[in-house]
């Protein structure tokens, strides 16, 4: 029996403020521009006006990209170019401010924020602060045995709890969602083709940059992996415990605590979709709360977003991980806030009546 009652999260959250996204073209309409020139800006805006409950909205001066990393047993199949091991290298990387995605961020005024939940190092590789949510070192593989025990996936997923109310107590107002794993885009492709119901080969991508051969094995293994996860498919958690890892079931409990925190999140890559997908099957109104950064060109990605009815924003294919691709999106999203908090209505022209009375 679960700690978390799964149906009394879906019946707490609710969608986003319909009345101020009419507002917010309300607005739109009544300025001094014309009628849909500022494009999918104006779709941007009224979806920060919904999510934020306010007209005009107020601008994104805090946003935090949270990573989440793991590393996970499947690796050990080869399904990677990146050999098992690599993970506590890249998490240091962000770490220490060279990652792709800690230059990005400095780019576009976001902190960075890295959360070990199962990265096979030593207790001690990485601050107390970053590693204080470890569930266990690594997980197992996925295609002839579980990830986690069901009370290692109810822990993480508790932790992902605690840390959306972290942020949104500290008052962060848009999360990027980012994640660090080798092995990950199979754990990813696993759990998006069981609940979308597709075989192996429709969800198999190229995931690190794999080449034909490589392709084949972690084809084979996903097929494997879903004809694990399918009897489990009636419980989120079993199935996280199943074919997922630490990190996936803490990213779908922090999805869904953002959603009832009424903080926004732009999501990354596949493994940010599948946890997406997750969410969603606990809760249908909670995608509302979300914005899809980029595609990376993963083929389990497009499958999951079609499932959920979301539309990326970009297309970029920036497949480097911990939420980079996401951030290319930030400054969409801050010029849409700046747009409809900062252009100013019209000043109304005076009429005969508005005259002053002459002595």
């Amino acid at each position: 029996m679960t700690t978390f009652d799964l149906d009394e999260i879906s019946a707490r959250l609710a969608r986003p403020d319909d009345e101020y996204r009419l507002a917010a073209e309300e607005r739109f309409a009544a300025l001094d521009v014309p009628r849909g020139s500022l494009g999918e800006l104006q779709d941007l805006a009224g979806w920060l006006a919904a999510v934020q409950g306010k007209v005009p909205t107020t601008p994104l001066e805090r946003v935090k990209v949270l990573v989440f990393a793991a590393d996970h047993g499947i690796a050990s199949l080869g399904v990677s170019v990146l050999p098992p091991g690599t993970t506590e290298r890249r998490v240091r990387s962000v770490l220490d401010g060279t990652a792709p995605v800690s230059v990005l961020a400095r780019q576009f005024g976001a902190q960075v924020r890295v959360v070990d939940m199962g990265v096979d190092a030593a207790e001690d590789a990485f601050p107390a602060e970053v590693s204080r949510h470890r569930v266990r070192r690594g997980s197992g593989r996925i295609d002839v045995a579980n990830a986690l025990t069901r009370e290692e996936a109810e822990r993480a997923f508790a932790a992902g709890v605690a840390l959306a109310d972290e942020e949104a107590d500290s008052g962060t107002d848009l999360v990027v969602l980012g994640d660090l794993g080798v092995g990950s885009t199979t754990v990813a492709a696993v759990l998006i083709g069981v609940l979308c119901g597709t075989d192996a080969a429709v969800v198999t991508g190229r995931g690190s940059g794999i080449d034909d051969r490589i392709w084949m094995v972690k084809c084979a293994a996903i097929r494997d992996s879903l004809r694990r996860a399918r009897p489990v498919l009636a419980d989120q958690l079993d199935l996280l415990a199943a074919v997922g890892g630490a990190d996936f079931a803490a990213m779908a409990g922090f999805l869904l605590q953002c959603a009832l925190r009424r903080l926004p999140v732009l999501l990354d890559g596949v493994v940010s979709a599948a946890c997406a997908l997750v969410a969603q099957r606990i809760a249908f109104r909670a995608p509302e709360w979300w914005r899809a950064g980029q595609l990376t060109g993963e083929p389990a990605q497009a499958k999951a977003y079609e499932r959920m009815g979301v539309t990326s924003l970009q297309d970029q294919h920036v497949a480097a991980g911990a939420g980079a691709g996401a951030l290319m999106s930030l400054p969409l999203l801050k010029a849409a806030a700046a747009l409809l908090a900062e252009l100013p209505l019209p000043t109304p022209t005076p009429t005969p009546d508005d005259k002053p009375a002459e002595d």
